[in-house]
């Protein structure tokens, strides 16, 4: 039995799987309407969400499924202290395969080590967002027929936009993949990311504060949020919230065919009066998500069938309590009885990452 937790988890083969069934279910939506009839997706969601809930639970209705689950954590067991190891044991008694964001980095992995059924890591704090990233590959594939051959600027929060770590580490599997990265310094792409993925696979990229300096040469615009619950100072937040605002006098100069994405929601980093552009795409965006998630369960719960054994996994290779994540956002910190977990970093000696939540420590 496996889970989907990071990108990663997935070959490239098995992501272009996913994508030729999610076109079969648009083409042909009829012939999966009973697949799931019988089985049940709880939702474990421990921070708010709009699009992504009920996109899972759309996704599983449409596949003629049902749902359960909870909305916030203060509506779950969370609130009187139970773990989240726990909460993954009790709800594989009562469903056939979990979706769960929390907030803490790590959370959802800590939840497929315990959980009888498939994990679906819906986002876990700034850390990964597969099923987002897989809605952004189905997009980009629709909208340009290819996923690779393209130039993708990435705009705004580099620095905790999860989505966009993901998508970068994705994409840096298809070949003639060029990135461009807009954002200011504070926010900045991690350099694992660079280092650990693009420059290991040879993904060309550059750096730039200016948005307006790119867009001509840009297939494809991935505007983000600032985030504002990511920071810890509210004044950093206040200061950088407003750098990036894309305007229909900003895309003049901008390929007729440029893709413009966003995870969403957005704030005013793209001016409504761009949603009527035919290169806008977010919205597009979201109704895949539906579809591309349909397909990720259904490929879960035949793998499950096949598999149903919760696999012990090594962690032979890692360093045991040498280390503390000083990650503030990582589930180490509010689960005390994890093992301290480390993986010795390949890019940089002296180093290494955290297991759970992939924070950069010195040894």
């Amino acid at each position: 039995m496996r889970s989907l937790i990071d990108i990663p988890d997935l070959s490239t083969a098995e992501i272009d799987e996913l994508i030729r069934t999610a076109m079969d279910i648009i083409d042909n939506p009829g012939k999966y309407s009973e697949k799931c009839r019988g089985k049940k997706l709880a939702t474990l969601f421990f921070e708010p969400s709009t699009r992504t809930r009920l996109s899972f639970e759309a996704a599983m209705l449409e596949l003629g499924g049902s749902c359960l689950g909870f909305s916030l954590a203060a509506s779950s067991s969370a609130s009187k202290g139970e773990s989240v190891a726990d909460t993954a044991k009790v709800i594989s008694c009562y469903a056939d395969i979990i979706a769960m964001r929390h907030p803490k980095e790590g959370a959802p992995y800590v939840a497929s080590r315990n959980a009888t059924i498939p994990v679906i890591n819906a986002g876990d704090g700034g850390h990964a967002h597969p099923t987002q990233t897989l809605t952004d590959l189905l997009t980009i594939y629709r909208e340009k027929g290819r996923l690779n051959d393209l130039t993708i600027g990435f705009c705004g929060d580099l620095k905790y936009g999860r989505t966009v770590h993901s998508l970068i580490t994705a994409l840096s599997r298809y070949t003639g993949i060029r990135v461009v990265l807009i954002s200011p310094l504070e926010l900045m792409l991690p350099s694992y990311v660079r280092k650990d993925i693009m420059r290991k696979n040879g993904v060309p990229y550059v750096g730039t504060e200016s948005l307006e300096d790119v867009l001509p040469n840009l297939d494809v615009l991935y505007m983000t949020r600032i985030q504002g619950e990511r920071f810890e100072s509210q004044e950093e937040y206040e200061r950088l919230k407003d750098s990036y605002v894309l305007t229909p006098e900003k895309l003049k100069n901008a390929k007729s065919d440029m893709c413009i994405l966003h995870p969403l929601p957005r704030v005013n980093e793209i001016s409504i009066k761009v949603d009527k552009d035919p290169r806008a795409c977010y919205f597009k965006q979201v109704l895949n998500g539906k579809y591309i998630r349909m397909a990720l369960i259904l490929k879960l719960l035949e793998e499950a069938e096949k598999d149903p054994v919760l696999h012990e996994e090594d962690l032979s290779h890692l360093l045991e309590n040498k280390l503390v994540c000083d990650n503030p956002r990582c589930i180490t910190t509010v689960e005390q009885e994890l093992d301290q977990l480390f993986e010795v970093s390949e890019a940089e000696a002296g180093t290494a990452r955290c297991h759970y939540c992939e924070n950069k420590m010195k040894l």
